[in-house]
């Protein structure tokens, strides 16, 4: 198993303003072909990493799904992007 961790950090890193508030997970997915990684970021990090219209999130996407396929293993990287905000939100409720 690849660590996707190693792979995305530091394309991820560069492009938000608390590097060391990132949080990248590997969770279970449906399937052995299937991976979901979780990016959990603040919440101004998290809208740059999606960027306008998903440009951003689609570039992670790509690369990450190159390095899913690099080894002949041909598993489906799923991206979840996510805020501490949101958490802090639904805790206030």
């Amino acid at each position: 198993m690849k660590d996707y961790e190693a792979i995305l950090r530091p394309l991820i890193e560069p492009l938000v303003e608390k590097p060391e508030s990132i949080i990248i997970r590997e969770l279970p997915g449906s399937s052995k072909k299937d991976v979901t990684i979780l990016i959990v970021a603040e919440d101004d990090d998290t809208a740059r990493l999606i960027g306008r219209k998903g440009t951003v999130a689609n570039a992670l996407r790509e690369a990450a799904g190159i390095a899913g396929k690099a080894d002949d293993s041909n598993v489906r990287i799923h991206l979840k992007f996510e805020s501490f905000e949101e958490g802090k939100e639904e805790e206030e409720k």
